[in-house]
């Protein structure tokens, strides 16, 4: 048996062991939802029995939602439930997830100050959204199967800047052969490029490039995402996409080579795949010339697909008000999109995606409608929120999620092809601008939970994050919030556009420096 053989084997073992969370919000189709949880229930997760457990110190903030995964075996340490945590300070980290032991499993760190090697700090990028340090920001993907976690890692060496693309052994931590490979690339411009600067073609700036979104793994593929910060340019919308097993970059494409901006950021949220190998992204402002022979997607909804030339715009979405929204900054890439299960009774193969412009829309992915300039009539159906949607919903047997800015969490039932227009029900508490991305745990059908991490307003903060839980039957219904016992449950300072991520009864929460860890109380965790 070879050895690559072997660790197949092994971690096809671990996936039927237990539960695993190998990439962004659970899931391809970008769900947010874990439905393999059996000991967490609207029954037993209130104030009582339920509250924080011990938190994983690490050396940076974690935007990054933590990967999960099960009955892993470590050389010379056992085989552990495995939670893996990257931070801006260019590490990862492996840690048990019962904390035990306390220490990591392994760590690696990119950087090495001896050399040079340092992250990006907020003043190289002239944005004060991520500070101080820019390591790791995209959630990493894990490939089960290879035994593979795949990570975007940026840093400054001497006076240049660099991303990489590393490919990690999931028990050791260790670079394997493949990895990692610099990112680059470019693409033809037939308008003299952004501002007129770069005439001919347009390439991808390490520097400017802020990759937010999280990977995706799909047939075999990796697809990286980016957009800017702070809007600092010249920068573009750019999706790269790699080959998992060799990492050769097998396919480029720009959403924006003739004009500019247009970046893809999704507030962390990651692309979304459906069963047919489709992928779908969101843009933020920019030019949108598309339905009038152009090349530029401003404030769209792009369904990729392949060709023997690479990748290509299959169809697309575009709200009839985009020029509105690129003027206000409206950006419909704030949020992600959501591929639904196909319905009961319906043949319709649906999408949702909501952005700044604080309208939620329903899409028809195989006939998306491109662009009608009078009115949004070739959408199958758009809902209004409280205010912007700086994420992606979630989807749960029949019913989507979502948390806007200054609005409620609300319940929308889906049936026959399409959302209740007025919420089945919402919480009575309202979310401050950046709103929440809900994450639920359910045991199948029943015993459903949404989990959310609320934070304070404004991008930097020393106020703690607050988990919040609610009975997804009747969100009017809150089980938890660690405020309610905030000498023992209290987290650490909130980041935004933070998940949280549960696992075999456990939620596990990305903060500033830390990840808070919740659960059972000891004498109640069966």
């Amino acid at each position: 048996m070879s050895r690559r053989t072997g660790l197949c084997g092994i971690l096809l073992l671990a996936v039927a062991a237990g539960a695993q969370v190998t990439t962004s919000q659970y899931d391809n189709a970008r769900t947010g939802a874990d439905v393999h949880e059996t000991i967490l229930n609207p029954r037993n997760v209130n104030a009582t029995q339920f509250g924080k457990l011990f938190r994983f110190s690490v050396d940076g903030d974690v935007y990054a939602q933590p990967l999960y995964l099960p009955s892993l075996p470590i050389p010379g340490k056992g085989t552990h439930d495995v939670v893996f945590v990257a931070t801006e300070r260019d590490s990862v980290y492996a840690f048990d997830a019962a904390g035990n032991p306390a220490a990591p499993l392994w760590k690696v760190n990119f950087t090495d100050r001896a050399r040079g090697i340092t992250t990006l700090s907020q003043q190289n990028a002239s944005c004060p959204f991520i500070a101080p340090a820019l390591g790791i920001t995209s959630t990493p993907v894990i490939d089960r199967d290879s035994g593979t976690l795949y990570v975007l890692v940026r840093t400054k060496e001497g006076d240049r800047f660099w991303q990489r693309l590393h490919a990690l052994d999931v028990r050791t931590g260790r670079e394997k052969s493949s990895g990692p490979v610099v990112i680059a690339g470019s693409v033809e411009n037939k308008t003299g490029g952004f501002l007129g600067l770069l005439s001919g073609t347009v390439s991808f700036l390490a520097l400017h490039e802020n990759p937010r979104a999280a990977l995706l793994l799909d047939h075999g593929r990796l697809y990286l995402t980016w957009a800017s910060s702070c809007d600092v340019g010249p920068y573009h919308g750019w999706v790269i996409a790699y080959d998992a097993r060799t990492l050769k970059q097998i396919g480029i494409f720009n959403t924006s080579p003739d004009a500019g901006l247009s970046g893809i950021w999704q507030s962390d949220t990651g692309p979304a795949a459906d069963e047919d190998g489709n992928v779908f992204v969101a843009t933020g402002n920019g030019v949108f010339d598309a339905a009038s022979g152009g090349r530029d997607y401003g404030d769209s909804v792009l369904k990729l697909g392949w060709t023997a030339a690479g990748l290509f715009v299959r169809d697309y979405f575009t709200p009839f008000d985009q020029a509105a929204l690129n003027r206000t900054d409206g950006d419909l890439g704030s949020g992600g999109p959501l591929v639904i299960p196909t319905q009961p009774g319906s043949s319709a193969r649906l999408l949702a995606v909501a952005g700044k412009g604080a309208e939620l829309y329903l899409i028809n992915r195989d006939h998306m409608g491109r662009f009608h300039a009078e009115n949004n009539r070739h959408a199958v159906q758009t809902i209004g929120l409280g205010g912007g949607l700086f994420g992606a919903p979630a989807y749960w047997n029949g019913h989507l999620y979502c948390v806007a800015s200054d609005d409620a969490l609300k319940d929308f039932a889906i049936k026959g092809g399409r959302l209740s227009d007025q919420p089945v029900a919402q919480s009575r508490a309202r979310f401050l601008h950046p709103g929440a991305i809900p994450s639920i745990s359910a045991n199948g059908t029943t015993d459903a939970i949404v989990w959310l991490i609320e934070v304070s307003s404004g991008h930097s903060s020393d106020t703690p994050a607050v988990l919040r839980a609610y009975d997804a039957a009747n969100v009017t219904n809150e089980l938890y919030n660690s405020a309610t016992n905030s000498e023992r449950d209290r987290a650490a300072a909130a980041l935004h556009f933070t998940i949280p991520m549960v696992a075999d009864g456990r939620v596990y929460l990305p903060a500033s420096g830390e990840v808070d860890v919740y659960g059972l109380l000891p004498h109640l965790r069966e």
